[in-house]
């Protein structure tokens, strides 16, 4: 039987039945930006970072099926370009101050800023008032950097079968809350042993008492620019204590 493919910016990279544009890239060990995509979970294209060209229609790589002979653009300036914006957006549309935070380093929205050269924030910062909850004994919940990605909300529920987490809102005022009545993780069955405590890509879920114990300068995407980890990515799991 002849081996199916899709021609990823001008490159045959096989695939299975079955898989994305995603599984097929990351199988290839070829970058596509990504925020919302895990391996553990069924894609939902939340972020659009992974947007890509295909046979040309923008669609999102994580969600799209690898169809044979499908052209794929994905590193290209326009797509990049359009990428940078999101992230840019992202930036401002929360408080995210990399040099005070302590998963600088360990952040793949930061990462990404380096990977796709984001200079600055350009928008103007939305600075939204948002709690810190620390009423978990072994969890801090800092809300000012979620990016909906709702890895939480789907490790919470899906795996972790205890529904924790789920966002709230609509539009411009859509927010990341805990299901308590109180609004508390504390009054929440949530351990630091579930999925979803392991899953964020950014800083919102922190163990206490662990931060900073890996030096600034030698953590994960201090080491290799995340563009050069797409091996990791695509076989981590949601047991790792950093993403």
């Amino acid at each position: 039987m002849t081996q199916q493919s899709i021609l990823l910016d001008g490159l045959p990279v096989p695939f299975e039945e079955g898989q994305t544009i995603m599984d097929a890239a990351m199988a290839a060990e070829i970058f596509i930006p990504h925020l919302c995509h895990h391996p553990e979970f069924k894609p939902q294209g939340s972020c659009k970072l992974c947007t890509v060209k295909a046979s040309g229609r923008y669609v999102s790589a994580c969600t799209m099926p690898a169809r044979d002979g499908m052209e794929v653009e994905n590193n290209s300036p326009d797509l990049n370009d359009k990428r940078r914006t999101m992230l840019q957006m992202l930036f401002v549309e929360g408080n995210h101050f990399c040099p005070s935070c302590e998963q600088s380093g360990n952040c793949m929205l930061q990462a990404l800023a380096y990977e796709l050269e984001m200079l600055s924030p350009h928008f103007n910062q939305f600075f939204p008032s948002r709690p810190l909850d620390a009423s978990h004994p072994q969890v801090l919940l800092d809300f000012n950097r979620c990016i909906l990605c709702e890895l939480c909300v789907r490790a919470s529920r899906d795996v972790d079968g205890k529904h924790v987490f789920s966002l709230s809102g609509r539009g411009i005022t859509k927010h990341l809350i805990v299901n308590a009545e109180s609004g508390r993780l504390a009054d929440t069955d949530f351990s630091l042993t579930d999925k979803a405590a392991h899953v964020c890509p950014v800083g919102v879920i922190l163990e206490k008492r662990k931060g900073f114990a890996v030096p600034i300068g030698q953590r994960r995407y201090d080491v290799d620019p995340i563009g050069m980890q797409v091996e990791r990515l695509a076989h981590r799991t949601t047991t790792e204590e950093e993403i």
